[in-house]
């Protein structure tokens, strides 16, 4: 009667030999849900393999894959946002800026640097959605305003990677005035010659759709990345319609003449080159 008894152990490693894959090591893909190596995903452009959905990442993804041998030098890293407001919701805005710099490493929803893109000299201000969804606050608009001065008086092309959910709310008419702000100063750094490319990602939404992330000389985006005002939803309730079929994707954006072309991340850095060469000759 052997053959239903079980005569020899089959799994004979205790759960304290057991060993745990670590973080990290993989990842998921949020459009087709296979499972990605981070490794393989890193050399791909943290572009999925299968489907070639963009997943969302930061700045520091952003500086690997566009700066060479991912050198730059960080421009403004010490600017901190206030709390004009005291503003207070179910926590002080002051203890969810720390909460956020604790778990995200940033010191604000943007950074900026400076560096060479094949070989050519590029000035990048990025914005990163993992710090309080990437809103547009008063350290955001500084940073953009610091780096198209440096940009200004350096004669070195503006990079604007865009990605946010729009104004910050706990900042109130302060986040607001930044979309003045920055259109002020990217209207001086026109008068200077001086290229400006905004490159807008996912999700690129309100105030920040409203003012810079439109004004570039040339705005790129990446497939499938949400880009419009405010969202689907709110816009179905007001004007009680259903809306089109990929409305407020890139797509969708660029047949209706908002951009001038979508961009794969992993020909981003030769189509950036390649339009920055041609301007400075």
């Amino acid at each position: 009667m052997a053959w239903f008894k079980r005569e020899n152990k089959g799994i004979i490693t205790t759960t304290e030999e057991k060993k745990e894959a670590p973080d990290g090591l993989w990842n998921k893909c949020p459009n087709c849900k296979k499972p990605l190596h981070q490794a393989e995903l890193q050399e791909n452009k943290y572009v999925c393999h299968y489907c070639d959905y963009h997943l969302r990442v930061g700045s520091k993804e952003y500086f690997e894959v566009l700066f060479d041998n991912n050198q730059f030098k960080e421009l403004f890293p010490n600017l901190t946002s206030g709390d004009p407001l005291n503003f207070n919701d179910n926590k002080p805005y002051t203890d969810r800026i720390k909460e956020s710099q604790a778990k995200t490493g940033l010191k604000d929803a943007i950074r900026a640097a400076v560096g060479k893109i094949e070989g050519q000299d590029l000035v990048i201000a990025c914005m990163d959605f993992a710090f309080i969804g990437g809103s547009m606050g008063s350290v955001v608009g500084e940073k953009i305003a610091r780096s198209i001065d440096y940009s200004i008086k350096h004669k070195v092309p503006f990079l604007m990677i865009s990605k946010s959910g729009g104004a910050r709310m706990m900042e109130a008419a302060f986040s607001l005035m930044q979309m003045a702000k920055t259109s002020a100063k990217l209207a001086l750094l026109a008068q200077a010659k001086v290229p400006y490319i905004s490159l807008l990602t996912d999700p690129t939404t309100g105030g920040v759709t409203a003012s810079y992330a439109m004004l570039g000389d040339i705005n790129i985006a990446e497939p499938g990345a949400l880009i419009g005002f405010a969202g689907p939803r709110v816009i179905k309730e007001t004007i009680k319609k259903d809306l089109p079929k990929g409305f407020q994707t890139a797509e969708f954006v660029l047949e209706h003449g908002f951009l001038d072309f979508i961009v794969d991340r992993r020909a981003m850095k030769a189509k950036l080159g390649a339009f920055i060469k041609m301007m400075n000759n």
